[in-house]
């Protein structure tokens, strides 16, 4: 059976190892004290919100929310920025649940909606069109990198 819970720091071990598979996916090595630092950080802080989904107890996917502001609609918003699901438990609706629980959270608490940025190529785009995502075709994104 899937559940999806709020992640607290009572649940930091049951997440680290995705956050890790996740980064690890991304090309980023595993640092697993720096790793749960930036999640402790993250919860203690207030500054995002983590969903890990269980299947039958065991945590198999996980999805974490940043919050952002926009001065010209004078409203908060959530980015989706991760969403991870362990490749076992891939093409078994679970990150539809994720993103089930994302939306829930963004409608309960007043937000103005949900943005995500994904690959070009990720399949997963596929999952966001049909749960109701839009393309955004309107606008550039641009990102600075500081040395």
């Amino acid at each position: 059976m899937v559940t999806i819970k709020q992640v607290s720091e009572a649940e930091l071990e049951d997440i680290l190892p995705l956050f890790n598979a996740y980064r690890l996916f991304y090309g980023q090595f595993i640092n697993e004290s720096a790793a749960l630092d930036f999640l402790k950080d993250r919860l203690t802080k207030k500054e995002s919100v983590i969903f890990l989904s269980y299947n039958n107890k065991v945590p198999v996917g996980f999805t974490q929310l940043y919050p952002t502001f926009s001065s010209v609609s004078l409203q908060s918003s959530l980015i989706l920025n991760d969403l991870f699901v362990h490749k076992s438990y891939r093409n078994k609706g679970i990150a539809k649940k994720l993103l089930e629980a994302a939306k829930r959270y963004c409608g309960t608490n007043n937000y103005k909606g949900l943005a995500l940025e994904t690959a070009t190529d990720n399949p997963a785009q596929y999952l966001y069109e049909k749960e109701g995502w839009q393309k955004d075709v309107h606008c550039f994104h641009y990102f600075w990198t500081a040395k």
